[in-house]
């Protein structure tokens, strides 16, 4: 929640950008946080993040750059040497990739809201005609498809796994949250009953699957294992986007929109209906809820492995 006053909170967030910068964090060519990580970020609204990078725009350290957001510049203005270049708008198709397409289409998803994508906003970032894109991707499933695998593919998996089924499956399911909790529009786009064929998904499936299996689980089971799995990360991170679409609506985060429903709760639990819930001091948060569900499933496993051990020993 904003506290102080919005001219004071941006300019104290492009102070500590501009800190990122002059210490070496961002250097020349890197992207800086976009509005919408400036706002997961520091708890702000949109509109104080947007002038945030307004603010380092207008000072010279920043320039947007079509396909890669906005990137610190060197002292003379320059984008990095060899990295992405500003210029008059490209010829048709010029200097386009499936790779820079697929991650414009998620810088778009990243700073808009996944309900912003179009090709024709890609386009636009990119700086080319709209048709131009079809030459690397052939429609909106198709790129879905890319973007997912992209995503997913930003946190591999460890080589060599860690020791035990338990911890290898902590491994997965964390680095799928970590992918959520950046990408916050990922989880509505997966689908457990129609999955996308996206190796990096499916990679996830599989360690899962070879995590139980060396314990013994066959391979359906395992399989259904895997999904469980998988879908209570996915389950508990479909909320991430409705929560910042909220906070960007609102101006608010969830806890201070939780204290303005007091009231509210007061009325709907007098006459003791809801005792429990009333007295629950607070809601727990995302995080919280998806290791607690994590810890639960795990436990789960564990105490059907012993009970499998009890019967065949």
């Amino acid at each position: 929640m904003e506290t102080s006053t919005p001219r004071a909170r941006y300019l104290a967030i492009a102070e500590e950008i501009r800190h990122r910068i002059a210490t070496g964090r961002l250097r020349v060519g890197d992207r800086v946080p976009s509005a919408r990580q400036i706002s997961r970020e520091w708890g702000v609204a949109i509109a104080t993040a947007t002038r945030v990078l307004a603010a380092l725009r207008e000072s010279g350290l920043v320039r947007p750059v079509p396909g890669s957001g906005t990137v610190v510049v060197a002292r003379d203005g320059a984008p990095a040497g060899g990295r992405a270049r500003v210029g008059p708008r490209r010829e048709r198709g010029a200097e386009t990739s499936r790779e820079h397409v697929v991650r414009t289409a998620i810088a778009v998803a990243d700073d808009e809201g996944f309900a912003a994508l179009s090709m024709r906003r890609i386009a636009t970032r990119l700086g080319v005609a709209t048709m131009s894109l079809y030459r690397h991707v052939r429609g909106r499933d198709e790129l879905f498809l890319a973007m997912i695998d992209e995503a997913l593919g930003e946190e591999p998996l460890p080589d060599p796994p860690p020791p035990g089924w338990r911890a290898q499956i902590e491994v997965s399911a964390r680095l799928q949250w970590t992918v959520y909790r950046r990408h916050q529009w990922l989880a509505r786009i997966i689908s457990l009953t129609r999955p996308l064929l996206a190796p990096n998904a499916m990679a996830h499936t599989e360690w899962i699957m070879r995590a139980v299996g060396a314990a013994g689980v066959a391979d359906e089971p395992a399989l259904a294992i895997a999904m469980t799995v998988t879908g209570h990360v996915q389950g508990t991170a479909v909320n991430l986007e409705a929560e910042w679409e909220a906070r960007r609506d609102s101006g608010i985060d969830n806890v201070a929109w939780m204290s303005t429903q007091d009231s509210r709760l007061a009325s709907v639990t007098r006459g003791g209906r809801f005792p429990l819930l009333a007295r629950v001091a607070a809601q727990p948060d995302l995080d919280t809820t998806f290791e607690h569900g994590l810890a639960l499933m795990l436990d789960g496993l564990a105490a059907g492995y012993a009970r499998q051990d009890r019967t065949t020993s």
